[in-house]
Protein backbone atom coordinates (compact mmCIF):
# COMPACT_ATOMS: atom_id res chain seq x y z
CA UNK A 1 0.00 0.00 0.00
CA UNK A 2 2.84 2.40 0.83
CA UNK A 3 4.31 1.82 -2.61
CA UNK A 4 1.24 3.37 -4.19
CA UNK A 5 0.65 6.15 -1.66
CA UNK A 6 3.95 7.90 -2.16
CA UNK A 7 3.51 8.41 -5.92
CA UNK A 8 0.00 9.58 -5.37
CA UNK A 9 1.07 12.08 -2.71
CA UNK A 10 3.79 13.23 -5.09
CA UNK A 11 1.29 13.58 -7.93
CA UNK A 12 -1.05 15.57 -5.76
CA UNK A 13 1.71 17.90 -4.64
CA UNK A 14 2.86 18.27 -8.25
CA UNK A 15 -0.64 19.11 -9.41
CA UNK A 16 -1.13 21.59 -6.54
CA UNK A 17 2.20 23.29 -7.25
CA UNK A 18 1.62 23.47 -11.02
CA UNK A 19 -1.94 24.72 -10.51
CA UNK A 20 -0.71 27.45 -8.19
CA UNK A 21 2.06 28.45 -10.63
CA UNK A 22 -0.31 28.55 -13.65
CA UNK A 23 -2.78 30.69 -11.70
CA UNK A 24 0.04 33.07 -10.81
CA UNK A 25 1.40 33.34 -14.38
CA UNK A 26 -2.06 34.14 -15.73
CA UNK A 27 -2.95 36.71 -13.06
CA UNK A 28 -3.54 40.26 -14.33
CA UNK A 29 -1.99 41.70 -11.16
CA UNK A 30 1.55 42.78 -12.09
CA UNK A 31 2.89 42.57 -8.50
CA UNK A 32 1.29 39.28 -7.52
CA UNK A 33 2.98 36.97 -10.10
CA UNK A 34 6.52 37.74 -8.95
CA UNK A 35 5.61 37.29 -5.29
CA UNK A 36 3.58 34.17 -6.00
CA UNK A 37 6.25 32.59 -8.18
CA UNK A 38 8.81 33.32 -5.48
CA UNK A 39 6.73 32.00 -2.61
CA UNK A 40 4.73 29.24 -4.25
CA UNK A 41 6.44 28.36 -7.53
CA UNK A 42 10.10 28.23 -6.46
CA UNK A 43 9.51 26.71 -3.02
CA UNK A 44 6.94 24.31 -4.48
CA UNK A 45 9.37 23.10 -7.13
CA UNK A 46 12.11 22.57 -4.55
CA UNK A 47 9.65 20.54 -2.46
CA UNK A 48 8.61 18.52 -5.50
CA UNK A 49 12.23 17.90 -6.47
CA UNK A 50 13.00 16.70 -2.93
CA UNK A 51 9.96 14.41 -2.86
CA UNK A 52 10.76 13.07 -6.32
CA UNK A 53 14.41 12.37 -5.52
CA UNK A 54 13.54 10.68 -2.21
CA UNK A 55 10.82 8.54 -3.76
CA UNK A 56 12.58 7.42 -6.96
CA UNK A 57 16.20 6.78 -8.00
CA UNK A 58 16.65 9.18 -10.94
CA UNK A 59 19.32 9.84 -13.50
CA UNK A 60 21.41 12.95 -13.14
CA UNK A 61 22.75 15.04 -16.01
CA UNK A 62 26.46 15.14 -16.76
CA UNK A 63 28.65 18.22 -16.71
CA UNK A 64 28.80 19.74 -20.18
CA UNK A 65 25.82 17.70 -21.41
CA UNK A 66 23.36 19.29 -23.83
CA UNK A 67 19.82 18.71 -22.60
CA UNK A 68 16.33 19.69 -23.74
CA UNK A 69 13.76 21.35 -21.50
CA UNK A 70 10.71 23.63 -21.41
CA UNK A 71 10.40 27.12 -19.95
CA UNK A 72 8.64 27.08 -16.54
CA UNK A 73 8.87 30.71 -15.50
CA UNK A 74 11.01 33.81 -15.51
CA UNK A 75 11.63 36.02 -12.49
CA UNK A 76 14.03 38.90 -12.55
CA UNK A 77 17.43 37.72 -13.80
CA UNK A 78 16.47 34.04 -13.51
CA UNK A 79 14.90 31.61 -15.97
CA UNK A 80 13.50 28.31 -14.67
CA UNK A 81 13.44 25.33 -17.01
CA UNK A 82 11.63 22.02 -16.62
CA UNK A 83 14.16 19.25 -17.29
CA UNK A 84 11.74 16.36 -16.87
CA UNK A 85 13.37 13.51 -14.92
CA UNK A 86 16.36 15.75 -14.16
CA UNK A 87 14.23 18.16 -12.12
CA UNK A 88 14.40 21.91 -12.55
CA UNK A 89 17.15 23.90 -14.16
CA UNK A 90 18.01 27.55 -13.78
CA UNK A 91 19.73 30.17 -15.91
CA UNK A 92 20.75 33.17 -13.84
CA UNK A 93 23.41 35.75 -13.16
CA UNK A 94 26.00 36.21 -15.86
CA UNK A 95 24.55 33.33 -17.93
CA UNK A 96 21.17 35.08 -17.95
CA UNK A 97 22.75 38.39 -18.97
CA UNK A 98 24.76 36.77 -21.78
CA UNK A 99 21.65 35.01 -23.08
CA UNK A 100 19.20 37.91 -22.70
CA UNK A 101 18.62 38.13 -26.46
CA UNK A 102 17.79 34.41 -26.51
CA UNK A 103 15.56 34.63 -23.42
CA UNK A 104 13.60 37.76 -24.38
CA UNK A 105 11.23 36.12 -26.90
CA UNK A 106 10.70 32.93 -24.85
CA UNK A 107 7.24 32.12 -23.49
CA UNK A 108 6.07 29.62 -20.88
CA UNK A 109 6.24 26.11 -22.34
CA UNK A 110 8.70 26.96 -25.12
CA UNK A 111 11.30 24.25 -25.73
CA UNK A 112 14.93 25.22 -25.12
CA UNK A 113 18.34 23.54 -25.39
CA UNK A 114 20.80 24.17 -22.57
CA UNK A 115 24.23 23.05 -21.42
CA UNK A 116 24.80 21.78 -17.87
CA UNK A 117 27.43 23.93 -16.10
CA UNK A 118 26.68 22.74 -12.54
CA UNK A 119 24.82 19.52 -11.72
CA UNK A 120 23.19 20.85 -8.53
CA UNK A 121 23.68 24.17 -6.79
CA UNK A 122 22.97 25.00 -3.13
CA UNK A 123 19.28 25.59 -3.92
CA UNK A 124 18.93 22.18 -5.58
CA UNK A 125 18.73 23.49 -9.17
CA UNK A 126 20.76 22.32 -12.14
CA UNK A 127 22.61 25.38 -13.41
CA UNK A 128 22.42 25.87 -17.15
CA UNK A 129 23.90 27.96 -19.95
CA UNK A 130 21.95 28.84 -23.06
CA UNK A 131 24.85 30.57 -24.79
CA UNK A 132 27.24 27.65 -24.44
CA UNK A 133 24.50 25.33 -25.64
CA UNK A 134 24.04 27.54 -28.68
CA UNK A 135 27.77 27.44 -29.43
CA UNK A 136 27.94 23.67 -28.97
CA UNK A 137 24.94 23.17 -31.25
CA UNK A 138 26.59 25.42 -33.80
CA UNK A 139 29.76 23.29 -33.77
CA UNK A 140 27.64 20.16 -34.07
CA UNK A 141 25.96 21.70 -37.09
CA UNK A 142 29.37 22.58 -38.55
CA UNK A 143 30.47 18.95 -38.06
CA UNK A 144 27.42 17.84 -40.04
CA UNK A 145 28.38 20.21 -42.85
CA UNK A 146 31.85 18.65 -42.91
CA UNK A 147 30.29 15.21 -43.39
CA UNK A 148 27.67 16.25 -45.94
CA UNK A 149 29.94 18.65 -47.90
CA UNK A 150 26.85 20.83 -48.39
CA UNK A 151 27.73 24.01 -50.33
CA UNK A 152 27.41 27.33 -48.52
CA UNK A 153 27.28 30.79 -50.11
CA UNK A 154 29.46 32.97 -47.87
CA UNK A 155 30.92 36.45 -48.12
CA UNK A 156 34.66 37.15 -48.12
CA UNK A 157 35.57 39.59 -45.32
CA UNK A 158 39.33 39.89 -45.70
CA UNK A 159 42.42 38.52 -47.43
CA UNK A 160 45.98 37.75 -46.44
CA UNK A 161 48.94 36.19 -48.23
CA UNK A 162 47.75 32.69 -47.37
CA UNK A 163 44.11 32.94 -48.42
CA UNK A 164 40.71 34.47 -47.65
CA UNK A 165 38.85 35.09 -44.38
CA UNK A 166 35.20 34.00 -44.42
CA UNK A 167 32.56 34.12 -41.66
CA UNK A 168 29.89 31.49 -40.98
CA UNK A 169 27.27 32.06 -38.27
CA UNK A 170 29.57 34.56 -36.57
CA UNK A 171 32.59 32.23 -36.61
CA UNK A 172 35.64 33.32 -38.60
CA UNK A 173 37.02 30.73 -40.99
CA UNK A 174 39.87 30.48 -43.46
CA UNK A 175 39.91 29.56 -47.14
CA UNK A 176 43.53 28.70 -48.05
CA UNK A 177 44.86 29.57 -51.49
CA UNK A 178 45.40 25.85 -52.10
CA UNK A 179 41.63 25.29 -51.74
CA UNK A 180 40.61 27.84 -54.38
CA UNK A 181 39.34 26.61 -57.73
CA UNK A 182 41.54 26.96 -60.79
CA UNK A 183 39.29 29.82 -61.90
CA UNK A 184 40.06 31.88 -58.77
CA UNK A 185 43.63 30.76 -58.12
CA UNK A 186 46.04 33.74 -58.26
CA UNK A 187 48.31 33.18 -61.29
CA UNK A 188 51.41 35.01 -60.17
CA UNK A 189 54.66 34.13 -61.89
CA UNK A 190 57.48 33.50 -59.48
CA UNK A 191 55.10 33.20 -56.51
CA UNK A 192 55.55 36.83 -55.41
CA UNK A 193 53.59 37.06 -52.12
CA UNK A 194 52.83 40.75 -52.53
CA UNK A 195 51.26 40.16 -55.94
CA UNK A 196 49.37 37.13 -54.63
CA UNK A 197 47.86 39.31 -51.87
CA UNK A 198 46.84 41.94 -54.43
CA UNK A 199 45.01 39.28 -56.45
CA UNK A 200 43.30 37.85 -53.37
CA UNK A 201 42.11 41.26 -52.18
CA UNK A 202 39.95 41.47 -55.30
CA UNK A 203 37.63 38.87 -53.74
CA UNK A 204 36.88 40.88 -50.58
CA UNK A 205 33.15 41.63 -50.50
CA UNK A 206 32.32 38.90 -53.01
CA UNK A 207 30.27 35.77 -52.24
CA UNK A 208 31.84 32.37 -52.91
CA UNK A 209 30.34 28.89 -52.88
CA UNK A 210 32.35 26.84 -50.40
CA UNK A 211 32.15 23.79 -48.16
CA UNK A 212 33.42 23.37 -44.60
CA UNK A 213 36.50 21.19 -44.95
CA UNK A 214 37.54 20.91 -41.31
CA UNK A 215 36.70 22.32 -37.86
CA UNK A 216 38.50 22.93 -34.59
CA UNK A 217 35.99 23.89 -31.89
CA UNK A 218 38.70 24.35 -29.23
CA UNK A 219 40.53 26.87 -31.39
CA UNK A 220 37.22 28.15 -32.82
CA UNK A 221 38.51 27.70 -36.34
CA UNK A 222 36.86 26.67 -39.59
CA UNK A 223 38.66 25.66 -42.76
CA UNK A 224 36.77 26.14 -46.02
CA UNK A 225 37.27 24.73 -49.51
CA UNK A 226 36.03 26.01 -52.83
CA UNK A 227 37.37 23.01 -54.75
CA UNK A 228 34.82 20.51 -53.47
CA UNK A 229 31.83 22.52 -54.72
CA UNK A 230 30.85 21.02 -58.03
CA UNK A 231 27.75 22.38 -59.75
CA UNK A 232 25.47 20.25 -61.85
CA UNK A 233 26.49 22.32 -64.84
CA UNK A 234 30.15 21.53 -64.24
CA UNK A 235 29.32 17.82 -63.94
CA UNK A 236 27.77 17.94 -67.40
CA UNK A 237 30.84 19.67 -68.83
CA UNK A 238 33.24 17.17 -67.23
CA UNK A 239 31.15 14.24 -68.47
CA UNK A 240 32.34 15.05 -72.01
CA UNK A 241 35.96 14.23 -71.12
CA UNK A 242 37.65 10.97 -70.19
CA UNK A 243 41.16 9.90 -69.26
CA UNK A 244 43.26 9.51 -72.39
CA UNK A 245 41.59 12.31 -74.36
CA UNK A 246 43.93 14.78 -76.07
CA UNK A 247 42.97 18.45 -75.81
CA UNK A 248 44.42 21.65 -77.25
CA UNK A 249 44.05 24.89 -75.37
CA UNK A 250 45.52 28.20 -74.38
CA UNK A 251 47.90 28.56 -71.44
CA UNK A 252 46.01 30.84 -69.02
CA UNK A 253 48.51 30.81 -66.17
CA UNK A 254 52.09 29.84 -65.39
CA UNK A 255 52.92 29.18 -61.74
CA UNK A 256 55.75 27.56 -59.81
CA UNK A 257 54.07 24.16 -59.74
CA UNK A 258 52.81 23.95 -63.33
CA UNK A 259 50.59 25.56 -65.95
CA UNK A 260 46.84 26.08 -66.32
CA UNK A 261 45.35 25.29 -69.72
CA UNK A 262 41.91 26.43 -70.87
CA UNK A 263 40.04 23.39 -72.18
CA UNK A 264 36.80 25.20 -72.95
CA UNK A 265 34.83 28.16 -71.61
CA UNK A 266 34.58 27.77 -67.84
CA UNK A 267 36.85 24.72 -67.65
CA UNK A 268 40.59 24.66 -67.05
CA UNK A 269 43.04 21.88 -66.38
CA UNK A 270 46.36 21.80 -64.56
CA UNK A 271 49.54 20.28 -65.97
CA UNK A 272 51.78 19.76 -62.95
CA UNK A 273 55.47 20.64 -63.30
CA UNK A 274 56.29 16.92 -63.26
CA UNK A 275 54.07 16.46 -66.33
CA UNK A 276 55.57 19.21 -68.48
CA UNK A 277 58.64 17.38 -69.80
CA UNK A 278 60.56 14.13 -69.37
CA UNK A 279 63.60 16.11 -68.30
CA UNK A 280 63.96 18.10 -65.09
CA UNK A 281 61.89 21.31 -65.17
CA UNK A 282 62.87 23.88 -62.55
CA UNK A 283 60.79 26.79 -63.81
CA UNK A 284 57.68 26.25 -65.98
CA UNK A 285 58.05 29.77 -67.37
CA UNK A 286 61.22 28.60 -69.14
CA UNK A 287 59.02 26.42 -71.37
CA UNK A 288 55.60 28.10 -71.46
CA UNK A 289 54.07 31.56 -71.58
CA UNK A 290 50.45 32.77 -71.07
CA UNK A 291 48.57 32.84 -74.36
CA UNK A 292 50.62 29.99 -75.87
CA UNK A 293 48.58 27.15 -77.38
CA UNK A 294 49.58 23.64 -76.34
CA UNK A 295 48.34 20.09 -76.63
CA UNK A 296 48.01 17.87 -73.58
CA UNK A 297 46.64 14.50 -72.57
CA UNK A 298 44.00 14.10 -69.85
CA UNK A 299 45.45 11.84 -67.14
CA UNK A 300 42.78 12.36 -64.45
CA UNK A 301 39.24 13.70 -64.03
CA UNK A 302 38.36 13.72 -60.37
CA UNK A 303 36.55 15.95 -57.89
CA UNK A 304 35.80 18.59 -60.49
CA UNK A 305 39.48 18.83 -61.45
CA UNK A 306 41.15 17.89 -64.72
CA UNK A 307 44.81 16.88 -64.59
CA UNK A 308 46.83 17.14 -67.80
CA UNK A 309 50.17 15.92 -69.11
CA UNK A 310 52.17 17.62 -71.85
CA UNK A 311 55.03 15.14 -71.76
CA UNK A 312 52.65 12.22 -72.33
CA UNK A 313 52.38 13.32 -75.98
CA UNK A 314 56.15 13.21 -76.40
CA UNK A 315 58.17 10.02 -77.08
CA UNK A 316 58.93 8.19 -73.86
CA UNK A 317 62.74 8.26 -73.51
CA UNK A 318 62.73 5.64 -70.76
CA UNK A 319 61.99 2.87 -73.22
CA UNK A 320 64.98 3.70 -75.44
CA UNK A 321 67.21 4.31 -72.43
CA UNK A 322 66.40 0.96 -70.82
CA UNK A 323 67.10 -0.81 -74.11
CA UNK A 324 70.56 0.75 -74.35
CA UNK A 325 71.66 0.78 -70.69
CA UNK A 326 71.39 -1.52 -67.70
CA UNK A 327 72.42 -1.61 -64.05
CA UNK A 328 76.18 -1.10 -63.64
CA UNK A 329 76.66 0.85 -66.88
CA UNK A 330 78.36 4.25 -66.94
CA UNK A 331 76.44 7.22 -68.37
CA UNK A 332 77.26 10.88 -68.92
CA UNK A 333 74.98 13.40 -67.25
CA UNK A 334 74.76 17.13 -66.61
CA UNK A 335 74.10 18.36 -63.06
CA UNK A 336 70.86 20.37 -63.04
CA UNK A 337 70.18 20.78 -59.34
CA UNK A 338 71.87 20.18 -55.97
CA UNK A 339 70.03 20.03 -52.66
CA UNK A 340 70.32 18.24 -49.32
CA UNK A 341 68.91 15.04 -50.84
CA UNK A 342 71.50 14.74 -53.55
CA UNK A 343 72.37 15.67 -57.13
CA UNK A 344 69.74 15.74 -59.87
CA UNK A 345 71.33 14.65 -63.11
CA UNK A 346 69.97 14.97 -66.64
CA UNK A 347 71.05 12.37 -69.17
CA UNK A 348 71.01 14.81 -72.08
CA UNK A 349 71.02 12.19 -74.80
CA UNK A 350 67.62 10.98 -73.63
CA UNK A 351 66.33 14.07 -71.78
CA UNK A 352 65.52 12.13 -68.63
CA UNK A 353 66.65 12.71 -65.06
CA UNK A 354 68.11 10.60 -62.28
CA UNK A 355 69.24 11.15 -58.72
CA UNK A 356 72.63 10.58 -57.19
CA UNK A 357 71.80 10.45 -53.47
CA UNK A 358 73.87 12.43 -50.99
CA UNK A 359 74.90 9.17 -49.28
CA UNK A 360 76.89 8.29 -52.43
CA UNK A 361 79.25 11.19 -51.62
CA UNK A 362 79.76 10.50 -47.94
CA UNK A 363 78.39 13.88 -46.82
CA UNK A 364 76.56 16.92 -48.15
CA UNK A 365 79.69 19.00 -47.78
CA UNK A 366 81.74 16.57 -49.86
CA UNK A 367 78.98 16.42 -52.46
CA UNK A 368 78.94 20.20 -52.87
CA UNK A 369 82.72 20.28 -53.07
CA UNK A 370 82.77 17.72 -55.88
CA UNK A 371 79.65 18.66 -57.89
CA UNK A 372 78.95 21.89 -59.76
CA UNK A 373 75.66 22.84 -61.41
CA UNK A 374 75.85 22.86 -65.20
CA UNK A 375 78.90 20.61 -65.45
CA UNK A 376 78.98 17.13 -67.01
CA UNK A 377 80.17 14.09 -65.04
CA UNK A 378 80.22 10.32 -65.35
CA UNK A 379 77.75 8.35 -63.25
CA UNK A 380 77.20 4.65 -62.70
CA UNK A 381 73.66 3.22 -62.84
CA UNK A 382 72.74 1.73 -59.48
CA UNK A 383 69.08 1.10 -60.21
CA UNK A 384 66.94 1.49 -63.34
CA UNK A 385 63.15 1.13 -63.25
CA UNK A 386 61.61 2.39 -66.52
CA UNK A 387 58.06 1.49 -65.40
CA UNK A 388 58.27 3.79 -62.38
CA UNK A 389 60.53 6.30 -64.19
CA UNK A 390 63.27 5.99 -61.58
CA UNK A 391 67.01 6.17 -62.14
CA UNK A 392 69.49 5.95 -59.25
CA UNK A 393 73.08 6.96 -59.93
CA UNK A 394 76.47 6.98 -58.26
CA UNK A 395 79.23 9.43 -59.08
CA UNK A 396 82.01 7.71 -61.01
CA UNK A 397 85.34 9.34 -60.29
CA UNK A 398 88.01 9.85 -62.92
CA UNK A 399 89.63 6.56 -63.86
CA UNK A 400 86.50 4.76 -62.70
CA UNK A 401 84.32 5.23 -65.78
CA UNK A 402 84.08 1.70 -67.12
CA UNK A 403 81.05 -0.53 -66.47
CA UNK A 404 81.34 -2.76 -63.43
CA UNK A 405 80.86 -5.96 -65.46
CA UNK A 406 83.71 -5.03 -67.83
CA UNK A 407 86.01 -4.32 -64.90
CA UNK A 408 85.12 -7.63 -63.31
CA UNK A 409 85.90 -9.45 -66.60
CA UNK A 410 89.29 -7.70 -66.87
CA UNK A 411 90.05 -8.50 -63.26
CA UNK A 412 89.12 -12.14 -63.85
CA UNK A 413 91.34 -12.33 -66.96
CA UNK A 414 94.31 -10.89 -65.07
CA UNK A 415 93.85 -13.32 -62.24
CA UNK A 416 93.78 -16.25 -64.70
CA UNK A 417 97.01 -15.22 -66.45
CA UNK A 418 99.96 -17.61 -65.72
CA UNK A 419 102.56 -16.28 -63.34
CA UNK A 420 106.31 -16.55 -63.85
Amino acid sequence: MILFMVPCLFTASLYSGMHSMNTTLNSPDTDTPERAVDENGASGRRLMDTLFKSAFPIATPKMGELIQGAVLSRRGPSLYIDLGPYGTGIVYGREYYNARDIIKPLAIGDPVAAKVIEIENEDGYTELSLCEAGRDKLWQEAAQFVKSRKPLSLRVFAANKGGLVIHWEGIAGFLPVSQLTAKHYPRVEGGDKGKILTELQKFVGETLNVTILDIDSKETKLIFSEKSVESEEMKEVLAKYTVGDVIEGEVTGVVDFGIFIKIEEGLEGLAHISELDWGLVENPSDLFQPGQRVKAKIISVEGGKVSLSVKALKPDPWKDFSEKYKKGDIVTGRVRKIDRYGVFVEVEEFLLSGLSHVSEFGSEKEMRNVMEIGKVYHFQILNLNPEERKLSLSYAKEGDTEPVEKKEEESSEKSSEPTD
